[in-house]
């Protein structure tokens, strides 16, 4: 493994991105999936952690920025569909990979050297699960987050095609599979929320869309008991377990404002499907 290669941002139109590592040629061929939408801020750093470790998928919604020369340049096959939601987009993605094995990956999460090196040794030989979990390491503001639970974070991303697909749901999808399931030490990073104003509009939005999934479900608050409890007393009961009770004070300034934020976030899902039940 190289480890001296430039793993600085490209600027589009400036040329192919360098890796910051390269691995050795894998015995079994790997399909990296991504969905993006104006991504020209992560997508490099994305691209940069996985070149030479397989094909490159890339499913763009129309993105408005540099995002779709950005994954060219970086060789990767670039397909434009409308956006059909979380789950379904990654499932749409995960039908383009060629590959043996498939790892997708978000547009802000990064393959760490630990966990390239742990695949390749993986793949030399004939991995006994079909599907594994990989630890997620998550920063908020620039600041790893290692309590609070938010860490290891285990996120299944690695499978066999066919092996697992992603619960079509708008907000929050997750992996499914019917198999056992392995896990890998070596970690993704996710470089979430660089700034507090970005956080906060991206929980907006997700809290709109959790309000929406909760009245669809028919589990929007009606009663006095049941707003108080999931609008009031559920944000700061939250906040006290994980900021609390599983450590997330140790991880400074940044720690109790991602779960202030948080608790915020809670509060705001209620209280937007208490109107909608309302309006129902």
């Amino acid at each position: 493994m190289d480890k001296s290669l430039d793993s600085s941002n490209p600027k589009p139109g400036t040329g192919p991105l360098r890796p910051r590592f390269i691995l050795a040629s894998m015995p079994k061929t790997l399909s990296i999936v991504i969905i993006t939408l104006n991504e020209a801020a992560n997508l490099p750093r994305t691209l940069a952690s996985v070149q030479g470790m397989g094909e490159i998928v890339v499913v763009d919604s129309g993105s408005t920025d540099a995002t779709p020369e950005i994954a060219r340049l970086a060789g990767a096959r670039v397909f434009t569909e409308p956006w059909k939601g979380f789950g379904a987009q990654k499932n749409s993605a995960i039908r383009h990979a060629a590959g043996d094995w498939i790892l997708s990956l978000d547009a802000d999460e990064e393959v760490s050297p630990q966990l390239a090196l742990e695949m390749q040794r993986l793949f030399a030989g004939e991995p006994p699960y079909s599907a594994y979990r990989i630890p997620r390491l998550n920063h908020f503001l620039g600041q790893p987050l290692k309590h609070g639970g938010y860490w290891p974070d285990p996120k299944l991303r690695l499978f066999r095609p066919g092996a697992a697909r992603f619960e079509e749901r708008p907000v929050h999808e997750t992996t499914q599979t019917s198999g056992p399931v392995g896990q890998l030490r070596g970690h993704l990073i996710h470089r979430c929320y660089a700034t507090l104003e970005e956080y906060i509009d991206h929980m907006n939005r997700y809290s709109t869309l959790g309000a929406e999934m909760l009245a669809a479900s028919g589990r929007a608050p009606r009663s006095l008991p049941s707003f108080l409890w999931n609008a009031l007393l559920n944000p700061a009961a939250t906040f006290v377990y994980n900021y609390v009770c599983r450590l997330g004070f140790l991880d400074g300034r940044a720690g109790l404002l991602q779960h202030l934020n948080h608790s915020a976030y809670i509060h705001w899902k209620f209280v937007k499907a208490w109107r909608l039940g309302r309006r129902a």
